[in-house]
This record gives C-alpha cells, sequence and structure tokens, in this order.
C-alpha cells in the first residue's frame, strides 16, 4: 500500500443498551442522518421483541444478538478471471466486514418486509433470523452455499 492506513472512527456506546454493537446497527439503519429517528424505530423494535417473548427468559437485545450472530457470514464468494474466463473463488471475511454485511442483511430484509411500521419490520426479521429463517437468514446460507459449490476454485485466492 502506498498511503497510510485509515485511521479507525470510534463509536460511542448507545445511550440505553450501553453497547457499541447497537450504535453500529443504528448507524446502519440511519437515512438521511436522522440518528434520533434511527434509535427510536431499534428501540420499539426491541421492546415489540420483548412484548412477543414474555413468556421465554431472553430479553430484546439477547435476541438481536442471536439474530445477528446467525446471520452472519464465514465466507463469500470473489469474482476472480483467470485466463478467458471469470471464477466465483469463495474467500474467508475480515470480522468487522462479516459483522457489517449481517447488520446490512437484517436490515436490508426487513425494509422488503410487509408489516405497517419499520420498527414492526424490524422486530419481524430479528425475530425470524434468531429462529434462523427469513429473507437474512436465507441469503447468508446462500452465500455458503454458493461458496460451498465453488470450493474447487478456492486455489484461485488473491
Amino acid at each position: 500500500m502506498r498511503r497510510r492506513q485509515a485511521k479507525k472512527h470510534i463509536i460511542l456506546p448507545d445511550p440505553k443498551f450501553n453497547e457499541v454493537l447497537v450504535t453500529k446497527f443504528v448507524n446502519n439503519l440511519m437515512l438521511q442522518g436522522k440518528k434520533s429517528t434511527a434509535f427510536k424505530i431499534f428501540y420499539d423494535a426491541i421492546d415489540i421483541i420483548d412484548e412477543r417473548t414474555k413468556d421465554e427468559e431472553e430479553k430484546g437485545l439477547d435476541v438481536w444478538k442471536k439474530a445477528l450472530e446467525n446471520v452472519t457470514p464465514g465466507v463469500e464468494v470473489k469474482s476472480r478471471r483467470v485466463g478467458g474466463a471469470t471464477f466465483q473463488i469463495p474467500t474467508p471475511i475480515r470480522d468487522s466486514r462479516k459483522q457489517s454485511m449481517a447488520m446490512k442483511w437484517l436490515i436490508g430484509y426487513s425494509r422488503k418486509r410487509n408489516e405497517k411500521t419499520m420498527s414492526q419490520k424490524l422486530a419481524g426479521e430479528i425475530m425470524a433470523a434468531a429462529k434462523e429463517e427469513g429473507g437474512a437468514y436465507k441469503k447468508k446460507e446462500d452465500t455458503h452455499r454458493m461458496a460451498e459449490a465453488n470450493k474447487a476454485f478456492s486455489h484461485f485466492r488473491f
């Protein structure tokens, strides 16, 4: 690399749960710089999850962490041109990228859901991902399946 490495931004923990991971998630959820709206959506979604899982011991934040863990991919495929052909090469992902991919998938698939408000959509997708179902979990499974199918080309790694 010719230039120096970029400085890591310090992300402060959120006010309610005191978690840095929550702030990162809210930053991904935020549209047009409206962070307070994004926090409200996230906290409302966690409250909805708390209501739905009253009989179980798990809290809303624990369900969210489990969902994030279930959606986090281990490998991804990258296109690489070798000769005249383009191969899909499975490569391991570094931890920060794993986390951001999982968050973006959860948010993206929750936006596509059919509930009324965004907090209900987000709560529904988080609940589904915690039970190992839903769009975001399916995306992770597809990514892993694609990597498994192209395992033969892993010697072309970058």
